[in-house]
């Protein structure tokens, strides 16, 4: 069904994340010409979206048949063979949408309304009418009871249950991708009528290696998002300080924690309550854990920003988001290299798994 939908893609789909501030064209382009989809950041804004996706176009421009930009010559633009992501609570769909006419992404993936999902009512018709529907919707949820909501009110074509190891930000309560991903998949199987066409579901959430991958599958997802292990990739728009962390850190279940601190000391206020971010731990956050109040840390964190890299680390305060599959990442990989080694780990275990041996 999802190689239906975009055809270049291989088995299975390895989808990079549109991870604010780091994914950015390069990223999503290395990911879609190795077989996956590649999301490019919108991020807190839509205001530079068109430049964006003229970038992406250039990119693509002289690649393979199946990687094209868009062209006018039948007066519908051909459809990119990236997504874009959006954070709907800040983003501007007025902003959004001319650009959308011009440069038709494969995908638009939705996260984070201000109030409730009837808030991307108004993204998901404006952007099917604007891309003649060509453009498919993918819906970010992090429960059951959203998975549920979601697909009762915006019929997405794709549902992304994104599990509590994610990096960066996530509902602030919520199961992992080991139980959420069956239990969605069992109730969207009860409440979706059969002639449907079935929303396709997609693991998110501590995955960084092809076992990641491979179990989301048996869980019943039919591909996987994978976001920190771009991060150690030289397409991904990263400090070295960033990278650095991502490589050493360790046992991510406790090096990272979930806080809203790393959000209020770089003045970003704006995030649903519900909401929250995963991110090393560092001293922004230990000593607001003492008692430190977000006013002193922030001025603290400006300080620490003039150092550039050295900022980074369990002694520095620069916010590091990373998920806790953290330590499963080892080295700095090309995009390209990173799908065909995570593709090919998963594909020889769910081989062994379908076909192998039964004694």
């Amino acid at each position: 069904m999802l190689q239906h939908d975009y055809p270049w893609t291989a088995t299975p789909l390895i989808v990079s994340a549109p991870m604010a501030k780091v994914a950015k064209p390069e990223l999503a382009v290395a990911v879609s010409k190795a077989g996956g989809i590649g999301f490019i950041a919108a991020g807190y804004s839509s205001d530079n979206l068109l430049d964006l996706l003229e970038e992406t176009a250039e990119l693509l421009s002289g690649e393979d048949a199946m990687i094209k930009p868009p062209r006018n010559t039948t007066g519908e633009p051909v459809i990119l063979p990236v997504g874009v992501g959006f954070i709907v609570w800040s983003a501007s769909l007025k902003t959004a949408i001319p650009a959308l006419k011009i440069y038709r992404p494969c995908a638009i993936w939705l996260f984070a309304p201000k109030a409730d999902f009837y808030d991307l009512v108004p993204w998901v018709n404006q952007i099917r009418d604007a891309t003649s529907r060509k453009t498919k919707i993918w819906v970010q949820v992090g429960s059951v009871a959203d998975a549920i909501t979601a697909t009762t009110i915006l019929q997405p074509d794709v549902l992304v249950l994104q599990g509590s190891d994610a990096g960066g930000h996530a509902l602030a309560r919520g199961a992992s991708i080991i139980s959420l991903v069956p239990e969605v998949h069992d109730k969207l199987r009860e409440i979706q009528p059969q002639n449907v066409k079935p929303i396709q579901l997609l693991a998110a959430g501590g995955i960084s290696d092809g076992r990641g991958v491979a179990a989301s599958m048996v869980l019943g997802a039919q591909g996987c998002v994978l976001g920190t292990r771009f991060l150690a990739s030289p397409e991904s728009l990263i400090a070295d300080g960033y990278q650095r962390e991502v490589l050493r850190a360790s046992d991510g279940g406790s090096s990272t924690v979930r806080t809203t601190i790393y959000d209020k000391v770089r003045d970003i206020h704006g995030w649903p309550s519900c909401y929250d971010g995963r991110g090393l731990v560092n001293r922004t956050y230990t000593e607001a854990v003492s008692g430190l109040s977000w006013e002193e840390n922030q001025g603290l964190y400006l300080q620490e920003l003039e150092k550039g890299d050295e900022g980074y680390g369990p002694q520095g305060r620069l916010t590091t988001y990373a998920g806790t599959g953290v330590g499963l990442v080892k080295e700095v990989m090309s995009a390209k290299d990173i799908l065909m080694s995570v593709r090919r780990e998963a594909n020889k275990l769910l081989y062994k798994t379908l076909y192998g041996p039964k004694l």
